[in-house]
């Protein structure tokens, strides 16, 4: 009885089987496969996927779970998801170095464009789409694609720095979609490291339930 209504009591938002995570995460990858994906959707996803495991924590931690966990059923899913955890945190690891790059070169092109420098302008934009798909590739390897609708080329109509001259207003513009762009990559880049601490405290937990 104590423990009936110790699950009565959880939280309404707490997914509390293994169907409804994997409903969570086919809604999530629904949500960031879209064709009309914006960043602040990426954001979202990712914190919700976040969401997702430490829910999975959180149902580690029931009671009932905790006497199942020495299954050998039971065992194999969480030696399973542990696998499929460290292929996500290895993705997480490959997306940091590769802002990292992309925030380097953003960063120079600013500078290049301020010395009025077209040549060395054109140059880097090329060295950022090679590390976009670069990115674009470590990010399918994810079964949810999260963040392979994001980093690309950006759009013709707004970004001509290949084809076309700069005159100093148009420079300017320039400059702000740069800082944009920046700003996203700072906001994406903040929330697979949060998805990465999310990670590593799924880990323990599901570590500890092989020890019970």
């Amino acid at each position: 009885m104590a423990f009936h209504l110790r699950s009565v009591s959880l939280p309404s938002k707490r997914l509390s089987n293994e169907a409804e995570v994997e409903a969570q995460l086919q809604s999530l990858e629904a949500s960031i496969s879209s064709p009309s994906a914006t960043i602040e959707s990426t954001c979202d996803g990712l914190r919700r996927l976040g969401d997702v495991y430490s829910h999975i924590e959180e149902i580690i931690h029931l009671p009932s779970n905790q006497v199942c966990s020495i299954q050998q059923r039971k065992r194999k899913v969480v030696e399973e998801e542990l696998d499929r955890s460290l292929i996500l945190l290895d993705l997480c690891n490959a997306m940091q170095q590769s802002f990292l790059e992309l925030k380097a070169i953003v960063q120079e092109m600013q500078l290049d464009l301020k010395r009025g420098d077209n040549v060395a302008v054109q140059g880097k934009f090329q060295s950022y789409t090679r590390s976009a798909r670069k990115v674009q590739k470590q990010f399918k390897k994810s079964t949810i694609h999260l963040l392979s609708k994001q980093i690309v080329m950006p759009n013709g109509s707004k970004w001509s720095l290949v084809s076309k001259a700069f005159h100093k207003k148009k420079i300017v513009c320039e400059e702000e979609q740069l800082q944009v762009l920046e700003s996203d990559i700072v906001d994406i880049e903040s929330g697979v490291e949060t998805l990465f601490r999310t990670l590593i405290q799924s880990r323990v937990s599901l570590l500890n339930t092989l020890t019970l």
